[in-house]
């Protein structure tokens, strides 16, 4: 077969452990999943109630245009609806803009470590991948900067960053831009946005209409707890979305996700709950990591990262014995740290007392 090059030695993308694996593996009644920032919450009782009465034939294709869910979104948020794009989770725009963009004899440029689809993506389109070391957790906007050439045609950032959850303020931001060349594209991906209290963080709608290389992707899968759904979305200048556009599949995004996103917008009393009770969780392991001396990434999202000093994946078995799977940051490059997502109340003093036992039999070793 006739594989492009780069493709024989790139691997899948390798999800976790499953809460029905790990029960039957260790011999569990319970599991608590604290691995992929879903949202312990669930979703708004009002997409309850839109699915449960949703009535369409499945026989029949999706909107392709997303029209009732792009009315929403863009009342929503005050934009035009042509600044708006739409994808199978913001992964799958990700891909749309790599495909659309990158290519041989091009580079990209982004953080290390951070979501890993950037350089997976452009991977598969044969760009070079030019990769800036995080400091202390927080992207190096000068050295980004110094990476971009004439060959740059997208950096990507993500605030609040996955998996150190360290966001970028406003005044980084806009020094950033105004640093970067018009015709470099700037991905800013805020797929925790919704969690974010920082009040140094940037106005991402300002950005776009001030900076017109800039494209937002934010989703429905965390804050929203419609991952299952898979519906992400970007909003750009209306010229920068119509050049992506073409490279989108046809009817990309399900019925079902199109109106459970809908009906998701209209109730923001649910993700104020969500952010608050993310907040009061966030808390939680800061005072846990306090009092077991252990170093530990502020974040404002709805993880944390966590220095054991450890085998992480020591950690990560043992945890999944007592029931709690979560995410070895040997697999996100950090080894010696676990990247948590933060559960409920009852949740997080579960995790936090199976780390204490885990610390104290380390001790006694």
């Amino acid at each position: 077969m006739k594989w492009k090059e780069q493709m024989l030695t790139l691997k899948a993308y390798q999800p976790g452990r499953t809460t029905d694996d790990v029960k039957k593996e260790y011999g569990l009644k319970e599991v608590v999943k604290l691995a992929s920032n879903e949202n312990p919450f669930g979703s708004s009782e009002k997409v309850r109630e839109c699915i449960r009465s949703y009535a369409d034939s499945f026989s029949i294709y999706p909107d392709g245009y997303t029209t009732s869910l792009r009315t929403e979104l863009a009342e929503f948020l005050n934009i035009d609806e042509k600044q708006l794009i739409f994808g199978n989770g913001s992964d799958e725009i990700i891909l749309m803009i790599s495909r659309a963009m990158l290519e041989p004899g091009k580079n990209t440029v982004m953080a290390t470590p951070t979501f890993p689809q950037y350089r997976h993506n452009a991977v598969v389109e044969g760009a070079e991948v030019r990769e800036v070391e995080l400091v202390n957790g927080a992207h190096d906007l000068d050295k980004m900067a110094d990476a971009i050439d004439e060959n740059t045609a997208i950096v990507w950032l993500c605030s609040p960053n996955n998996p150190t959850g360290i966001h970028i303020t406003d005044t980084q931001l806009r020094a950033f831009l105004d640093s970067v060349p018009d015709d470099v594209f700037v991905v800013l991906d805020e797929a925790y946005y919704e969690y974010v209290t920082a009040d140094d963080y940037y106005d991402a709608l300002e950005i776009v209409k001030q900076y017109k290389n800039v494209i937002v992707l934010r989703t429905f899968s965390k804050i929203y707890g419609l991952a299952a759904f898979r519906v992400g979305y970007g909003f750009a200048d209306e010229s920068l979305i119509a050049q992506i556009d073409p490279v989108r599949e046809p009817f990309n995004v399900n019925s079902l996700g199109q109106k459970a996103a809908a009906a998701g917008i209209s109730d923001q009393s649910f993700i104020e709950m969500c952010r608050t009770e993310n907040k009061a969780g966030l808390e939680q392991f800061y005072a846990f990591c306090r009092e077991e001396k252990l170093e530990y990434y502020p974040s404002e999202a709805n993880f944390i990262l966590i220095d054991f000093k450890c085998d992480s994946n020591e950690l990560f078995e043992y945890l999944m014995s007592k029931g709690y799977i979560v995410r070895s940051g040997a697999a996100l490059g950090i080894p010696g740290t676990v990247r948590v997502t933060v559960g409920s109340k009852e949740q997080n003093e579960g995790v936090m007392k199976a780390m204490k036992s885990f610390l104290a039999e380390t001790v006694k070793r």
